[in-house]
């Protein structure tokens, strides 16, 4: 009973997460598009994350929740680099598809750099190496299930979503 509490919390915590992320990006951009491109990535951490765990053999409990929510906060911080990237460009007088083109290209080096050093460093834990690892690999494939999704999403499906998303021209202040 007191894992199932403590599953359903996590469970809680990880949407509770996504949604103060979002909030939090609202504020911060002062928007409601932007936090909605950029959470774009969001989606396929979840995903990254569930392909890991059934690859694995591996159930979702509390420290693969764990993981997702640290995935979540990395791919965020990958898909915003993208995004005020693009609008960089576009207060430069790009359209939104050059503009996006041009995030993808230039923010590919931090996005592949951030998301590598999280991976290669979840490795042994996602690997269970070491007395009592296989506690704690549940996380760590969480992780890199999760930022390899992201990854993904965040240089491919975040542009698209762009694109579409901020066709028209955007006001000068």
């Amino acid at each position: 009973e007191v894992m199932q509490t403590a599953f359903t919390d996590l469970g809680e915590g990880l949407i509770l997460a996504v949604i103060l992320v979002y909030a939090l990006l609202v504020i911060l951009f002062q928007s409601w598009l932007d936090p909605l491109i950029i959470m774009m990535a969001v989606p396929g951490a979840l995903i990254g994350i569930l392909w890991m765990l059934a690859v694995t053999g591996t159930t979702i409990n509390g420290e693969s929740l764990m993981g997702a929510i640290m995935s979540i906060g990395v791919a965020t911080a990958n898909s915003i680099l993208v995004v005020t990237f693009a609008n960089e460009q576009r207060r430069e007088g790009q359209g939104a598809f050059e503009a996006a083109l041009a995030a993808g290209h230039t923010r590919l080096r931090p996005v592949l750099m951030t998301a590598l050093a999280m991976i290669v460093g979840m490795l042994p834990m996602a690997l269970g190496l070491g007395e009592g690892g296989e506690q704690n690999a549940p996380l760590g494939r969480a992780v890199v299930g999760g930022l390899l999704g992201a990854t993904l999403s965040t240089l491919f499906f975040v542009p698209v979503v762009y694109t579409l998303l901020r066709r028209a021209q955007p006001t000068t202040t």
